[in-house]
């Protein structure tokens, strides 16, 4: 009789080279799929709970469901694995009540006879709105994009309530007591006018009787008061706040600068092997989020699907969702691990098409097992190499969603003061593909001081340098790892 033992994560990669080779099982094994090892997980930033490095995405087959697939056994099965981080939205179509049926097949209905209190404390389920204003009845603004698949009327506060009934109430409104999301990010956030929004009424003057920024209001139900005259009955319903994005690293940078209150502790963020080819995260936002200990979550490890073949755009419908475990061309696994060896992420979601009692034919699997990786696993020469493979795919043109590359930039609003000093400031650079060392600062053509690049974490604290004695002009140059060099233009006092 064949021996049945837990699946370990050695197991697996040597099922793995097994079907490389064409067989299906390895001799003298039989393997259940519902023993698994622990799953690897990671501190996430100053939220004070540790995420499994895979995460269960809300899209793919949970939002876009085939005829032929159940979204609720994807979320059982991942429940089955251990997996702890869940990620939706309210832009996310059935995503939400697709989790709310798996949740109360799971018992997590607070209220209920059989809930499941350990259970629930023991995963972190976070929800987004695209929403940026608090209330209903907002205006139209140039470049500031507001969406929700529910009432258009409500606001951000609105889209929470929303999220809290459909995944653990009646999905018309009702909430029981006791139900609460782990954190509420502003979804999809890309432009400099959407951060001015989402801040209004924290930033300038506050006016309750007028409309105000999402984060103002979902602090409220973070903390239980009711500042902004929202909160009357002081619900605790969200733990923690945060954000995604893909776009534009500078906005997301911006954001976090922004958030003098460190209201922010987690961060929703694209990351891939063609990350670099692109105005890129891991060398912009993502050491900022690090520097101010926000918990960091991976996304688009597969660029939306276009690494595998579905066009460079929005996916929309099920056709869209992408069902094969990687292809000889371009395996998932080392996919995976590029992403999560990316200094500061914590977790990776991923959007599952399909699931499957064999483990070699189960994305969730694969993909789960992929995701047992060390942060420091690869070296960084090991992970350039993976960034060969991205060139697999559209000859590295995925990444639709994410700001083109314009190389390394000079410091930005660099200002002068002279008193009995000369005292220059500036904000970052912006990284091209390598990080920046440094910044030099010339006086009359020559370098006189360098300063260590840093992550800027603060609007308020600027770069600075103090030095004795005056020149005619002054210019702040920054330098990258490859020597690459972009100046200011000429500063005179």
């Amino acid at each position: 009789m064949a021996k049945k033992r837990i699946l370990s994560r050695r197991d697996f990669m040597k099922l793995s080279a097994a079907a490389a080779a064409g067989f299906t099982v390895l001799p003298g094994f039989t393997y259940e799929t519902n023993r698994f090892p622990e799953p690897m997980k990671r501190r996430f930033g100053r939220t004070n709970f540790n995420v499994t490095t895979f995460g269960l995405g809300g899209q793919s087959s949970i939002q876009w469901t085939p005829d032929d697939v159940n979204p609720v056994e994807i979320i059982l099965k991942a429940f089955d694995l251990k997996v702890n981080y869940y990620d939706t939205s309210n832009v996310y179509g059935p995503s939400q009540d697709n989790f709310g049926k798996a949740f109360r097949k799971l018992n997590l209905i607070p209220g209920t006879r059989n809930y499941n209190d350990k259970l629930r404390s023991s995963v972190f389920l976070t929800t987004k709105s695209m929403v940026r204003w608090a209330k209903g009845g907002y205006p139209e603004l140039d470049n500031v994009r507001n969406s929700t698949q529910g009432d258009h009327g409500g606001g951000a506060v609105a889209d929470l309530k929303r999220s809290l009934s459909q995944m653990f109430g009646d999905g018309k409104g009702y909430y029981p007591e006791g139900a609460y999301v782990d954190m509420m990010m502003i979804h999809n956030l890309t432009t400099f006018e959407e951060i001015d929004v989402v801040y209004n009424g924290l930033e300038g003057s506050f006016d309750p009787d007028g409309n105000f920024g999402a984060l103002i209001a979902l602090r409220d139900f973070r903390d239980g008061t009711n500042i902004t005259g929202m909160n009357p009955g002081n619900e605790k319903l969200i733990r923690h706040l945060g954000f995604s994005g893909h776009f534009s690293a500078p906005a997301m940078m911006e954001m976090i600068q922004r958030d003098k209150y460190d209201l922010l502790a987690g961060m929703l963020v694209s990351i891939n092997v063609n990350d670099r080819r692109y105005l890129n995260m891991q060398y912009n936002v993502i050491p900022v989020a690090q520097a101010k200990d926000i918990g960091i979550v991976g996304m688009k490890v597969f660029a939306d699907g276009t690494m595998y073949g579905k066009h460079a755009g929005w996916s929309n419908r099920p056709e869209h969702v992408i069902r094969n475990v990687g292809t000889d061309e371009l395996p998932s696994k080392p996919l995976v691990e590029y992403a999560l060896t990316t200094k500061g992420l914590d977790t990776l979601i991923i959007g599952i098409g399909h699931i499957d009692n064999d483990p070699l034919k189960c994305q969730l699997v694969q993909n789960f097992y992929a995701a047992q990786i060390e942060e420091d696993e690869l070296t960084e020469k090991e992970r350039r190499q993976l960034e060969k493979l991205g060139l697999r795919a559209r000859e590295g043109d995925t990444n639709y969603f994410q700001l083109a590359d314009h190389g390394l930039t000079p410091p930005r609003n660099p200002d002068i003061l002279v008193d009995d000093q000369v005292r220059l400031t500036w904000h970052t650079s912006y990284a091209g593909d390598e990080p920046i060392s440094h910044y030099e600062i010339l006086r009359d053509g020559a370098v006189i001081e360098k300063v260590a690049h840093r992550p800027q974490i603060s609007l308020e604290q600027p770069f600075e340098c103090r030095l004795s004695g005056q020149g005619n002009s002054y210019q702040i140059v920054a330098v990258d790892m490859a020597g690459r060099r972009a100046g200011t233009d000429l500063i005179t006092a």
